[in-house]
């Protein structure tokens, strides 16, 4: 079973790992689908036009961005786990924004289309062995491999999951979640170090 450590990826994608509290790559994506839809729920329709400072994206623009770096996410995961060699390219996020029209579209229709995207993402996902999770390839002349590519949509997810929360929503709570994780991942590297200390002094 692949999991968390065993994954591959760039350093600039590690904020989006460092987003998700689980190790096993299923209960990553199960839970982090739940907890998005949920909040999918509880935004309120008078908040879906609204940003929260000039220049940034409305909640419905940041719904869509989601969705279109998932379909490249999962595109990039296909193509490696199918040992294609091709060396794929990068995506300028906010040309796509402004390309995607997203002010004119429907709230419920982007929600239908991220719940039906990430059903057959998970899907997609869970089809893959070991082997083909492990597979790397280059995207934007960086190597990443399928496991570190199906975290990295289960992670941008959270990653955002918290912004709209914290800046779009206002949620108090989201911050102190944030301040909960990032305890945990600073006790887990001190009891790794500690570890390691231990055992360099046993080998002495």
């Amino acid at each position: 079973m692949v999991t968390r450590k065993d994954i591959a990826v760039p350093d600039f994608f590690k904020t989006y790992i460092n987003a998700l509290q689980e190790d096993n790559l299923q209960e990553a994506l199960a839970n982090n689908t739940r907890r998005f839809r949920k909040l999918l729920k509880q935004i309120p329709h008078k908040k879906i036009n609204f940003a929260y400072a000039e220049g940034k994206w409305t909640i419905k623009e940041l719904l869509q961005h989601i969705i279109d770096s998932e379909r490249v996410f999962i595109y990039r995961a296909l193509t490696f786990a199918r040992h294609d060699p091709a060396l794929l390219p990068g995506f300028d996020e906010n040309n796509w924004a402004i390309a995607a029209k997203a002010p004119k579209r429907k709230w419920n229709e982007l929600v239908e289309e991220f719940k039906a995207l990430r059903t057959a993402n998970e899907l997609f996902l869970n089809s893959l062995d070991d082997d083909q999770l492990l597979q790397t390839g280059s995207a934007n002349n960086n190597q990443i491999s399928v496991a570190g590519l199906a975290f990295v949509c289960a992670g941008h997810v959270a990653h955002h999951i918290r912004i709209i929360r914290e800046r779009y929503l206002g949620d108090q709570p989201a911050r102190k979640e944030k301040e909960k994780v990032k305890a945990k991942i600073i006790k887990k590297k001190k009891k790794k170090a500690g570890a390691k200390t231990k055992v360099k002094q046993h080998r002495a």
